[in-house]
């Protein structure tokens, strides 16, 4: 199992939201953890995966989307 831990700020968040949950919707995830900072409104997604393969599609899927960060590890 993988965590996906994706990153963005509240303005790419504004303009790219519907097509994250696009992308999220492709995968197979479990939603661990979802913050909205209260200082700068960042947000911080976490998702469990089960296919190595399929947790560095989701990362690369997201890292295509302006002002997003993603990263993976093992659980």
């Amino acid at each position: 199992m993988w965590r996906v831990i994706i990153q963005c700020s509240a303005d790419s968040w504004r303009d790219h939201a519907v097509a994250f949950k696009a992308i999220a919707a492709q995968y197979s995830e479990t939603p661990l953890a979802s913050k909205k900072m209260k200082d700068d409104e960042r947000r911080i997604m976490e998702f469990q995966v089960e296919s190595v393969s399929d947790a560095e599609d989701f990362m690369e899927e997201c890292l295509a989307l302006e002002g997003f960060t993603a990263t993976f590890e093992s659980l």
